[in-house]
C-alpha cells in the first residue's frame, strides 16, 4: 500500500526548508536550510521509487504547506521553523519506518532533524561559531512559538466562556443575565490567565537571576572550583582533557566572559532568555483569550432566548472549527477530523453545561 502520507510530509518538509532558506539573511545559516531542503527530497524521492511512482516530477506541496508559508511572509520564519521542529519526530519514524521494511542502508542524513541539522553546522567549515550559537538559540526558542499560544489560548476563552453562557443560558431566558455572566466570565477569565501568565515569566525571571548571581558569587571566591567544573563539562562532552582544562582556564581568566559561559554550561541559562517582557505575556495572554471569549456573547447583545442561544453556538461551532483546523498546523493531522473533533468536543461540554443550567433553573422556578 502506497503511504502517500509519508511522501506528502517530506515533499512538505522540502518545500517548507526551501522557504527558510530563500528568507534567511545569513548566508552560512541559508545555506544549512538548502541543504535540509534537498535531504527532505531525497527522502521523498526514494519513497515514491520505492512505491513505483514516477520521480521525475515533484508533487506540489500540500495547502498546510502554503498556508504555513504565508504565515511566515506575516508574522515571521521561525513560526515556519518551530513547525517543522515541532513535527521531527513523526517525519523520524516514517524514515525508520521505510530503512527497516526496505532493509536500506543509513543515508548520510540522521533520522532526527536536529541531529541532521547539527550534522550540517559540525561538518561545515563556513560556519563559524557565532552562527552555530545563533542557529541554536533559534532552535530552542521557537519550538513553543507564539502562535500556538494563540491558537490554544484563543481555544481556552472560546469553550470555558461557551459552556458558561450555555449554562446561565439554561438556567434562565433573561438577555441581561447571560450577558452579564459572559462578560463577566470573559473578564475574569482573560484577567486570570494574563495574571497566571505574569507571574509565571516573572518567577522564571527571578529564580534564573538568583542562581546567576549565585554563580557569579562562587566564581569570585572560588574560581580554581568552577574552573574545574568548567573543565569537566568539556570533557563530558568528548573534548579531550587536556584541551578541556586550557579552554578552561582561558575562559576563568576573564571574569565576566566566564560567567556568561558558566551560566550557560553549568545552569543551562540563556541570558537572552531573561529579556522577555512578563507585562506584555500578560497583555497578550489576556487578549487571545478574550478573543475567543466574546465569540459565544455576540448573539446576545442584539437577541435573547433560543434565536440567541441557536447563534450562538453556530458562532462558537464555527470557531470551534477554525481553532481545531488551525491546531493541524502543528499536528499534521486532516483538518476535517482536527476541526470536528474540537467541535464535538466543545458542544458537549456546551451540552452539559446547558442541560444543568435547565435542570437548575426548572427546580428554582418549582
Amino acid at each position: 500500500m502506497i503511504n502517500f502520507k509519508t511522501i506528502q510530509t517530506e515533499i512538505d518538509a522540502c518545500f517548507l526548508y526551501k522557504v527558510l532558506a530563500d528568507n534567511e539573511e545569513d548566508p552560512n545559516v541559508a545555506n544549512v536550510f538548502r541543504q535540509m531542503s534537498e535531504i527532505e527530497e531525497s527522502h521523498a524521492l526514494i519513497f515514491m521509487k520505492k512505491n513505483g511512482l514516477d520521480t521525475s516530477n515533484l508533487p506540489p506541496p500540500s495547502g498546510r504547506a502554503k498556508v504555513l508559508k504565508k504565515i511566515g511572509q506575516m508574522f515571521g520564519y521561525d513560526y515556519i521553523l518551530g513547525v517543522m521542529l515541532d513535527t521531527e519526530k513523526s517525519i523520524s519514524t516514517s524514515i525508520l519506518s521505510a530503512r527497516n521494511k526496505h532493509q536500506s542502508a543509513v543515508s548520510l542524513s540522521d533520522t532526527a532533524h536536529v541531529t541532521i541539522l547539527k550534522n550540517i553546522l559540525d561538518h561545515n567549515p563556513n560556519i563559524s561559531g557565532s552562527n552555530l550559537a545563533r542557529f541554536e538559540k533559534r532552535h530552542r526558542s521557537v519550538g513553543g512559538n507564539a502562535l500556538r499560544a494563540a491558537v490554544l489560548g484563543g481555544n481556552d476563552g472560546l469553550v470555558s466562556n461557551f459552556s458558561l453562557v450555555m449554562g446561565i443560558a439554561g438556567a434562565t431566558s433573561g438577555q441581561s443575565e447571560v450577558l452579564l455572566t459572559g462578560m463577566a466570565g470573559l473578564l475574569a477569565g482573560a484577567l486570570s490567565m494574563s495574571l497566571g501568565e505574569w507571574i509565571s515569566v516573572k518567577s522564571s525571571q527571578e529564580l534564573y537571576e538568583n542562581q546567576m548571581a549565585l554563580e557569579m558569587e562562587e566564581l569570585e571566591h572560588n574560581p580554581e572550583g568552577e574552573e574545574k567544573e568548567l573543565a569537566l563539562i568539556y570533557i563530558s562532552k568528548g573534548i579531550p582533557e587536556e584541551q578541556a582544562r586550557k579552554m578552561a582556564k582561558d575562559i576563568i581568566s576573564n571574569k565576566d566572559h566566564a560567567h556568561e559561559v558558566l551560566v550557560k554550561e553549568e545552569l543551562g541559562i540563556n541570558p537572552e532568555d531573561l529579556k522577555g517582557s512578563a507585562m506584555e505575556a500578560a497583555i497578550t495572554s489576556f487578549l487571545l483569550f478574550a478573543v475567543g471569549a466574546i465569540i459565544p456573547v455576540i448573539p446576545f447583545f442584539f437577541l435573547s432566548g433560543y434565536k440567541a442561544i441557536i447563534l450562538s453556538t453556530v458562532f462558537s461551532g464555527l470557531g470551534l472549527f477554525l481553532i481545531g483546523s488551525a491546531i493541524t498546523l502543528f499536528t499534521g493531522k486532516s483538518v476535517w477530523y482536527s476541526g470536528f473533533r474540537q467541535v464535538i468536543f466543545g458542544l458537549a461540554a456546551a451540552a452539559i453545561t446547558f442541560g444543568i443550567g435547565k435542570l437548575i433553573g426548572v427546580s428554582i422556578a418549582g
